[in-house]
């Protein structure tokens, strides 16, 4: 079975209710209509009647739970809690319900602080920081939480490497540029979402230009010392680095340039050393290779919150759909 088939079956397993904030595009209600035929999760969408009507013509949504936050009975009570949250931070009960009714990312926060839902994806046409700023001021980190990054689920057809062509890539859409002991927390984070997602035992390679000292560089040394942090963090865990790409997934470069490494040759979770590389990698192997890209998708929030590329399909936002269903059945 098909990485997100698997998926699938596992969100319709134990339904959870996603909202979905963004009315205004065309590509929500297509996913939409399609995660309902499949029964795969309860849907919430925030908008008007006018923004529904527009942007979901000749598909089928009636399963869907449509909210209107200038008319539903519960806006007030966000509203009064959203106020509540922030009134420490300067914000008056008149800013509260303009943001809340102007901005439907923040009533989507407020709906699952509230008890009213379980995940959120948003981002098809927000950016990143339209997504997560108000994710992390009403939602907040979860416990235990050191940093909040995003990965990638990569499924690449026909590929040999990884799990059967299945990858998590972090960070590749969040984090600039992590420090040592930042970069070791995407590793552990990422190593989790692996085994949460896919179901098999993560093997992470922290990435760079060098493997196992064969270059001398700041950039090289910070990875060195977040695969020291990191294997003494997440010791349940097989993790190594520095290793280039090749010697990361290849059994036979991996022998080669690190012979030693219980990672090399083997890897199925990549740690990229900055969003830079990260960012580049994700889209050359979506693009050159074919492959699905679910996210980005974050971890770190105390609930599953999940941003879109803007050059999305409604097909990708079916897939990290599904998986926001999966992650808050252990949210």
């Amino acid at each position: 079975m098909a990485f997100i088939d698997e998926i699938k079956a596992k969100a319709k397993s134990n339904k959870k209710t996603v909202i979905l904030p963004e009315s205004m595009d065309r590509r929500t209600f297509e996913a939409a209509a399609e995660i309902l035929a499949e029964d795969i999760a309860n849907l919430i969408i925030i908008g008007t009647d006018e923004e529904v009507k527009a942007n979901s013509e000749g598909l089928d949504i009636s399963k869907a739970t449509i909210i209107n936050p200038h008319t539903y009975e519960k806006t007030q009570e966000y509203i009064n809690g959203f106020y509540e949250l922030r009134k420490a931070k300067g914000m008056t009960p008149e800013e509260a319900e303009k943001t809340l009714l102007s901005d439907y990312m923040y009533y989507a926060c407020m709906m699952v602080k509230m008890g009213d839902g379980d995940g959120i994806v948003s981002g098809a046409c927000h950016s990143t920081a339209n997504t997560l700023r108000p994710s992390l001021q009403i939602i907040k980190t979860a416990p235990g939480t050191k940093l909040v990054s995003a990965f990638f689920v990569m499924v690449v057809p026909d590929c040999e490497y990884g799990e059967d062509g299945v990858f998590v890539f972090g960070d590749c859409g969040l984090v600039q540029n992590p420090n040592p002991e930042e970069l070791a927390a995407i590793a552990g984070s990422s190593a989790a979402s692996f085994k949460q997602l896919v179901g098999k035992e993560p093997v992470v390679a922290l990435l760079s230009h060098s493997s196992m000292g064969s270059a001398k560089h700041d950039d090289v040394t910070k990875v060195v010392e977040a695969t020291k942090i990191a294997k003494e963090e997440y010791p349940q865990f097989a993790i190594d680095g520095e290793l280039q790409a090749d010697a990361a997934m290849v059994p036979s470069i991996g022998a080669s340039k690190a012979p030693n490494s219980n990672v090399a040759g083997k890897a199925n979770v990549l740690i990229f050393p900055d969003l830079d590389a990260g960012n580049i990698g994700y889209k050359l192997v979506q693009r050159l290779g074919k492959a699905e890209a679910y996210g980005p998708m974050c971890q770190g929030i105390a609930k599953p919150v999940n941003d879109l590329s803007r050059g999305c399909s409604a097909k990708d936002i079916v897939g990290v759909i599904a998986i926001t269903a999966v992650q808050a059945q252990n949210s």
